[in-house]
């Protein structure tokens, strides 16, 4: 790549990075969505959580492993349920972790 096309790379991401956040606030009040765009938003955080950890839990070793041996996959069962049980976050950080950590150091 030369250098200007660098630069345009650049200047036109930027750009599309810009429109794209603050869209909905130059817009304001002028624009409201659909109700069910509103509900579906509701559910976005929690999809773009899954899809970061859902990765990191299911590879192991280089390769997508479902088994009983994937430290990782165990701890976030083991976490997640422990949360459904009790409701307590920090619990859940503190169980999930102590799984992998036996899980890890004992396999």
């Amino acid at each position: 790549m030369t250098t200007l096309e660098i630069w345009l790379t650049i200047f036109g991401m930027t750009l599309v990075t810009i429109v794209t956040r603050s869209l909905f606030l130059m817009v304001g009040d002028r624009m409201t969505l659909p109700t069910r765009a509103q509900h579906a938003l509701r559910f976005a955080p929690a999809a773009a959580l899954i899809a970061i950890v859902l990765p990191d839990l299911l590879w192991n070793h280089g390769s997508f492993d479902l088994g009983w041996t994937n430290p990782r996959l165990m701890a976030g069962i083991a976490s997640t349920a422990f949360y459904v049980a009790t409701r307590r976050m920090l619990g859940m950080i503190v169980v999930g972790m102590a799984v992998y950590t036996v899980l890890r150091l004992w396999g």
